[in-house]
C-alpha cells in the first residue's frame, strides 16, 4: 500500500455512519480550506469496526470503547490510511503505541437531546413508560430523574435509534446534541437536557484526529485546523476519566470549559442504578487542565470509596 508520502492523496479513515462519514468530511473540508486543496487531494476510508458489527448485546459486555477504534488505529498504524477522525467520547483513555491524538476541532453542544414520542419532556412521561439508550451514564441519569420508568438497552446509530422509536419500541430517547447538529436533525429534539443536572460524557461534541507518532507531514497539515480550546477541555475530561479507569461499564459525567486563560470543569460518578452519585468542581489555569482533571477524579474516588466502583462491574456485567 502507498503512503500519502508517495501518492500525495491523504487517506482520512472512519467508520461508516453517516455521522462518522458527517465528520470525516467536516474535517476535509477544514483542511481544504486552511491548505487550498482541492477534494481529489483526500480520499475517505471507510472502516467497519466491531462496535457497528456488535449489535446484540451492550458493548460493556463485549469490550468497551476500543470496539469503535480498534480496527481504524490498526490501518493507521499500519500505512493504510494518515488520520483517523473519531467521535472524542469514543476514544479510550489510553492509545495504542506509535498513535496520538493531534488534533480537535471546534467543539458542538456538549448537551444530551430528548426525543420524545409520547410526549417532548422526560419528567412529563407517565409511570412505567419505556425510555431507550445504550449508554450506561444516561441510563444512570434517566433513573436519577425519573426511578419509576423502563430504562431499556437502544443499540444502533441515529438513524436506527429514530426509526425505532418512530415505530413505537420506546416513548424516547436520548442522543448527542452535537452528533443530530452535524447531521442536520436537530428538530427531531423535544427537550434539550441541561448541563448542570444531566452532564454529558466526556469528550461529548468534539471531534478528534488520529494520526501515527512520527508523521510530521500529516501532523503539520492536521495542526491548521486544531481548535486550541476544545484540546484543553478535552486534556481535562480525559484525564479525570483516565484517574477513573472510565469504560462502558463506569457511569461517568465529565465536562470542561474554557474562558480566556481559565479552565472550569465539572465531574461526576453515579451508580448504574441513578440512587447515588458524587460530584466535584474545579477551576484554574488553562496549563492545568490536565491536573484539574485528575484531582477531581481523585477526590471523587476517596470520597465514593472502592466499593463504589466495585458494584459497577458487577451491573455491567449483568446489564
Amino acid at each position: 500500500m502507498q503512503s500519502s508520502m508517495q501518492t500525495g492523496v491523504l487517506r482520512i479513515g472512519t467508520r461508516g455512519s453517516a455521522l462518522a462519514l458527517a465528520q470525516a468530511h467536516e474535517t476535509r473540508a477544514r483542511l481544504m480550506a486552511a491548505h487550498g486543496l482541492p477534494e481529489d487531494a483526500f480520499v475517505v476510508e471507510v472502516i467497519s469496526t466491531s462496535g457497528d458489527r456488535i449489535q446484540d448485546r451492550p458493548l460493556s459486555e463485549a469490550g468497551g470503547k476500543g470496539l469503535f477504534t480498534k480496527e481504524i488505529e490498526e490501518a493507521l498504524l499500519d500505512g493504510r490510511i494518515d488520520l483517523a477522525v473519531h467521535s472524542s467520547k469514543d476514544m479510550p483513555t489510553v492509545l495504542p503505541e506509535g498513535l496520538v491524538l493531534a488534533a480537535f476541532l471546534p467543539r458542538e453542544d456538549a448537551r444530551d437531546a430528548y426525543v420524545g414520542r409520547d410526549g417532548p419532556r422526560l419528567v412529563d412521561l407517565p409511570r412505567g413508560a419505556r425510555v431507550g439508550s445504550s449508554s450506561l451514564r444516561r441510563q444512570a441519569l434517566i433513573r436519577r430523574l425519573r426511578p419509576d420508568i423502563d430504562v431499556v438497552m437502544f443499540r444502533g446509530n441515529v438513524e436506527t435509534r429514530l426509526r425505532k422509536l418512530a415505530a413505537g419500541e420506546v416513548a424516547g430517547t436520548l442522543l448527542a446534541l452535537a452528533g443530530l447538529k452535524r447531521l442536520g436533525r436537530d428538530g427531531v429534539a423535544t427537550e434539550l437536557m441541561p448541563l448542570d443536572s444531566f452532564p454529558p460524557a466526556p469528550g461529548q461534541g468534539a471531534i478528534c484526529i488520529e494520526t501515527r507518532v512520527g508523521d510530521d507531514r500529516t501532523a503539520a497539515l492536521v495542526a491548521a485546523i486544531h481548535h486550541a480550546p476544545t484540546g484543553v477541555a478535552l486534556a481535562c475530561e480525559r484525564a479525570f476519566l483516565s484517574v477513573l479507569d472510565g469504560s462502558c461499564r463506569t457511569p461517568i459525567a465529565g465536562h470542561a470549559t474554557v474562558e480566556g486563560g481559565t479552565i472550569a470543569f465539572r465531574g461526576m460518578i453515579i451508580t448504574p442504578d441513578g440512587r447515588t452519585w458524587h460530584e466535584a468542581e474545579d477551576r484554574g489555569a488553562v496549563a492545568d487542565a490536565a491536573a484539574i482533571g485528575r484531582a477531581a477524579a481523585a477526590d471523587l474516588r476517596r470520597r465514593a470509596g472502592e466499593a463504589f466502583f466495585e458494584g459497577w462491574t458487577a451491573w455491567g456485567a449483568s446489564s
